[in-house]
Formats: C-alpha cells, sequence, structure tokens
C-alpha cells in the first residue's frame, strides 16, 4: 500500500486494475475446479468459504486490531465488533455483509451447478449492469444513452447464457441454478462498491472491516451448522495442502490484495468505470477454463462473450473520467445532495 501511496494517481489506478483482473480470472478457474463435484473435489463451498476466512482473518484482524489501537490513540476515526474493525458497526455490517459475507457463499454455491465460462459471463460480466443501475440509485450517478446501450448488451449477453440454462431445466439441467446463483453474488459485489464509494473508504480500512465482519459471523455458524449435521463439510478431513492453499489463494489472495486492490479502483475510477474496467476477465477466465479445465466454448457461451466484453468496452469508452480522489481516509457517509 506504501508502493501505492507513492505512485501517481494513474498509475496507482492501472496497477490496481491488473492486480484486479490477474486474480478475478484466476478466483473463477480454481473455484470451479474446486467445488465442481465431477472432478471430486474434497471442500464444499461452505469449506471454501470457511478456507477464505481463516486466510483471510489471519492477516486483516491483526491489521484491523492495530488500526483501532492507532485511532485510538490519535483520538480519531471509529470501532466495532470487539475493537478489530477499524469502521463503525454500521458501515462494517453493511459492507461487510455484501462484500465478505453473502457474495462468498452464493459464488462458490454457484460453481457447484455451473461451469467456468459461465461464470465469466454472469460475475464480473454483469457487474457493470447492476452497478450502473445501483449506483443512480444511490449516488444519483446518471446513466447516459451511449452507456445505456453498453448496459444492454451486457444484459443480452447474460441473457444468452442464462437463458440456455433455464431452457434446459426442463429437461432436468441443474446448471440455471449455477447461473442465479452468479447474477446474485454479482449484485452483492456491485452493493459493496457502491457503498464504499458513498462511505469514501479507505481501501485497507473496507477489506479489514468487511473480513472481520464475514469472520464473526459465518465461522461460529459454520461449526455451528456442522456440529447439528444441517451441512456437510470436509474441512478436517481434506488434504493440508488443499486447505493450505485454499486459504492462501481464496484467503489472502482473492480478499486481502484484491479486496484491496479493486476498493482502490473505485477510489480512482468511481463504482460504475471501475467494474468496467474488467473487460477482459470475461474473455480470458472463459479461455482458461477451455485450456485448463477442459470445458466447451459453445455457441450461445460465445456469443454471450462477446456481447458482454462489447457491452463493457463502449461502456468504458462512453464514460467521462471522474474526478481522481487522491485519498479516502474518511469513512464517515458522502454528501449525496
Amino acid at each position: 500500500m506504501r508502493l501505492l501511496n507513492k505512485l501517481s494517481p494513474r498509475v496507482a489506478g492501472m496497477a490496481a486494475a491488473v492486480v484486479t483482473v490477474v486474480i478475478w480470472t484466476s478466483f473463477i478457474v480454481i473455484a470451479r475446479a474446486t467445488a465442481d463435484p465431477s472432478r471430486h473435489g474434497v471442500l464444499t463451498p461452505f469449506d471454501i468459504a470457511l478456507a477464505r476466512l481463516l486466510g483471510a482473518g489471519a492477516v486483516l484482524l491483526p491489521v484491523g486490531w492495530w488500526l483501532v489501537r492507532r485511532d485510538r490513540a490519535q483520538k480519531t476515526g471509529a470501532s466495532s465488533l470487539f475493537g478489530f474493525s477499524p469502521l463503525s458497526l454500521r458501515v462494517t455490517c453493511t459492507a461487510g455483509l455484501f462484500g465478505g459475507l453473502i457474495y462468498a457463499v452464493l459464488a462458490y454455491s454457484g460453481f457447484v451447478y455451473a461451469p467456468a465460462g459461465h461464470a465469466s459471463v454472469l460475475l464480473p460480466g454483469t457487474l457493470p449492469l447492476w452497478t450502473a443501475l445501483l449506483a443512480l440509485l444511490v449516488l444519483g450517478t446518471r446513466i447516459t444513452a451511449a452507456r445505456a446501450l453498453g448496459l444492454f448488451l451486457i444484459l443480452a449477453g447474460g441473457a444468452v447464457v442464462g437463458g440456455g440454462s433455464l431452457v434446459r431445466a426442463f429437461g432436468g439441467g441443474e446448471v440455471w441454478k449455477g447461473d442465479l446463483l452468479f447474477l446474485a453474488a454479482a449484485l452483492s459485489w456491485s452493493i459493496y462498491s457502491v457503498l464504499a464509494r458513498r462511505y469514501a473508504l479507505e481501501a485497507v480500512r473496507a477489506t479489514a472491516a468487511i473480513t472481520v465482519l464475514a469472520f464473526f459471523v459465518y465461522v461460529p455458524t459454520y461449526v455451528g451448522l456442522l456440529a447439528t449435521g444441517l451441512v456437510r463439510g470436509q474441512f478436517l478431513l481434506a488434504p493440508w495442502r488443499d486447505v493450505v492453499f485454499q486459504m492462501l489463494f481464496q484467503g489472502v489472495g482473492s480478499v486481502v490484495i484484491s479486496g484491496i486492490s479493486f476498493t482502490r479502483m473505485i477510489q480512482y475510477y468511481g463504482p460504475v468505470r471501475s467494474t468496467m474496467i474488467t473487460a477482459v476477465v470475461p474473455g480470458l477466465s472463459a479461455l482458461a477454463a477451455v485450456v485448463f479445465l477442459g470445458e466447451p466454448m459453445g455457441w450461445s457461451l460465445l456469443i454471450g462473450l462477446l456481447l458482454v466484453t462489447a457491452g463493457i468496452v463502449f461502456g468504458v469508452r462512453a464514460v467521462v473520467p471522474p474526478v481522481v480522489v487522491a485519498k479516502a481516509n474518511s469513512v464517515q457517509p458522502a454528501r449525496t445532495g
């Protein structure tokens, strides 16, 4: 983070975008390879979510604790959740619920039913659509005619991919369940991105806070459900190498590093343009799924990818670059009127 602070706003924003794209692309392929029942993976979606929070918590809980103590020494800032979250309870709960807890559970569950190619279109691909609509409602961000056309292309691409799954559902297919979970996960992340902009959240504080909330809520809930037999868990029975890898990638990589880089993107580009910058993720992750997972590239998926990518690219060209936010240390709600 100190290195990013020394860079110019433009370079720091570009670096954050590259890191985010690489991790998001890898996330889709690795999550599908782990959660897909046909690949005989040991870990369930609930286990992967636990590994994600344990890995992220090992890094961010101490960071949050330290930030709170520093703020208290300087008699500034706010804190909550036993002094581990450096944000107020209201901001921690709202941002953490959507950016940390709900997103992970929905996304990992979706990979049980739908292939990575569908996730490529419906997870990062629909983020600009959800974010633009939420930014209009919450932040008052205007949707121009050009941007509306880009969003329509995204919607059409998602419909092409998800529509085929719904048709096959009449024959007993379950891919549509994964598609709906991916759409819901994208909506959850979009809500977080808009909240981060609304409250002017600093990257490290925001990522620490959402992890603290998810950790304190999910871990005891998982243990309780496992003890009562309401969910099936293999976390303690899985090979330790698999568990450590998931903790490092899903926790440290996808949460800590990607969370900070994505929040930095929001600071420099705003929520709508930040999600549109990820235009290459659908195509890259779908191609990676074909190469590494052996997934087919059908016509509906290819057309959906082309429509979504075109919509995102068109939206980026249609967005007027906003005023750069040099530093966002405040965690108070931004003025909306």
